[in-house]
């Protein structure tokens, strides 16, 4: 097994998973390999070559929004229900017998394990980017989407309440209990 930056690596023929094992310890602010952490290990990627039509049956069979295009080692695009969508616009509602390489998007919007929550739905917003590869360095070590993002934020946000209810509701007692 490979190991590249936040999380081993390893290959599966023609498909890649990402088994997460990051200890990364934060500062407060909650990092992109944290949701990695979480979110699963399970990435799926195509080649360039790989015909639309069986591109568009992986991401219906495993009910994902997108595929990372990878050639020789390397991210070259994503294929995401955006750039299918539009080729069944281009072709009268066919899918047709392209590849993914005609279709995908070149120059998707990446991000790094280190990358602070906050920025990523900041750039995510901006750039109406719903699936954004991870990469370390240029390897990719996973993707994450809008929804990881938004569940990670609600997650962190239902604990922090948590919390402060708990920290509420104790205090009267310390209070009391130190003669107050």
């Amino acid at each position: 097994m490979l190991s590249y930056g936040c999380m081993p690596l390893a290959f599966l023929r023609g498909m890649h998973y990402i088994e997460s094992t990051d200890k990364h310890k934060g500062d407060g602010a909650m990092k992109v390999s944290e949701i990695l952490k979480v979110k699963g290990n399970i990435l799926f990627t195509v080649t360039p070559d790989t015909l639309m039509r069986d591109a568009v049956d992986v991401m219906a069979q495993k009910d994902i929004g997108s595929l990372v295009v990878m050639e020789g080692g390397r991210l070259i695009g994503m294929l995401s229900f955006r750039e299918v969508m539009a080729t069944l616009r281009a072709n009268g509602g066919e899918i047709g017998g392209d590849t993914v390489r005609r279709h995908m998007d070149t120059q998707p919007l990446t991000i790094s394990c280190q990358t602070e929550v906050d920025e990523v739905r900041r750039l995510m917003l901006n750039h109406h980017a719903r699936y954004v590869p991870v990469l370390d360095q240029h390897n990719l070590v996973g993707v994450i989407s809008f929804y990881d993002v938004a569940k990670a934020i609600l997650e962190a946000q239902s604990f922090e309440n948590q919390m402060l209810k708990s920290y509420i509701q104790d205090q009267p007692l310390m209070a009391v209990e130190q003669g107050e």
